[in-house]
């Protein structure tokens, strides 16, 4: 697997889940001090379309690394749940740097 794969999962997971703590605080200022109905609006398209984007890749990198469909389903909401997607993001990486090309195994401790 190419490491842009994988470039490209990371920075689509940073760019959603910053994109819904905005969101979460433009709604918490809509509704709850009754002001910023038009930020809300432009924001939650904007996290909308940067989701959909999110979905590709995150299906992209999960196809080509062969992950099952729970993980994947889990990678795939992680983009719906504040804070989620930072640690998803993390462990993906972690779990899906040994499959890219040109990566170089652990050394073994002797």
């Amino acid at each position: 697997m190419k490491s842009s794969v994988l470039t490209r999962y990371r920075v689509m997971a940073y760019v959603t889940a910053v994109m819904l703590l905005v969101l979460c605080t433009c709604m918490v200022f809509k509704y709850g001090f009754d002001t910023g109905e038009d930020v809300t609006f432009a924001v939650s398209q904007a996290h909308g379309v940067l989701y959909i984007i999110y979905l590709i890749f995150a299906f992209d990198l999960g196809s080509k690394a062969k992950w099952p469909f729970g993980r994947l389903l889990w990678v795939l909401l992680s983009g719906t749940i504040p804070f989620a997607a930072f640690f998803v993001e993390r462990k993906v990486v972690r779990d899906t740097l040994p499959l890219v090309s040109g990566a170089q195994p652990a050394p073994a401790e002797a």
